[in-house]
């Protein structure tokens, strides 16, 4: 896998995803959650991992709020060292490294996740995550004891017809785009 060329891939997915972000964000946006809310209730998922959107991302928001009140557990990653661990979404909620909201730490041992819906820059040929290249997602997978179903969602699709990926890169049960 040639690293430049991921590189490469990944600033040029973020390139369009912030052109669709500016022009067509709302529409996709309410597509890509209808779809993932019909994913949540088929799979019967009662612990979730979401994430807080930056500004290229599928905005999470609202959903949280509504499976929240339908008793769902929602669990947010937690930025820690080299990778994340969850903690359950409660405000308020406090800016940290690169831009990224979390709620306070919290030191209670989660529930096993049913299902995580992961952000995603772009995909290359075998389905597997581009990421912002910070590895954080992979790490947290791999340190899992456990698969959940994995779901990746974004406003547009970004998909490389070369491996960009390489054997830690985690892959999705279900990919949404707007």
């Amino acid at each position: 896998m040639n690293t430049n060329h991921k590189s490469d891939f990944r600033k040029s997915c973020i390139k369009r995803l912030k052109y669709v972000a500016l022009f067509s964000k709302y529409s996709r946006n309410k597509r890509v959650i209808k779809k993932l809310k019909s994913i949540i209730r088929i799979s019967g998922a009662k612990n979730i991992l979401l994430y807080l959107p930056l500004d290229i991302e599928v905005d999470t928001t609202l959903l949280i709020n509504e499976l929240r009140k339908e008793k769902k557990i929602v669990y947010v990653p937690f930025m820690e060292d080299d990778s994340f661990k969850i903690v359950k979404y409660r405000l308020p909620l406090h800016k940290k490294k690169f831009n990224i909201k979390e709620p306070t730490n919290s030191f209670l041992k989660p529930n096993k996740i049913d299902l995580a819906v992961v952000p995603i820059v772009g995909i290359d040929v075998l389905n597997k995550r581009i990421g912002f290249g910070k590895g954080m997602y992979d790490r947290f997978f791999y340190r899992l004891k456990y698969k959940p179903k994995i779901v990746f969602i974004q406003l547009e699709l970004c998909k490389s017809k070369e491996i960009l990926s390489d054997n830690y890169d985690i892959e999705a049960d279900y990919i949404i785009t707007g």
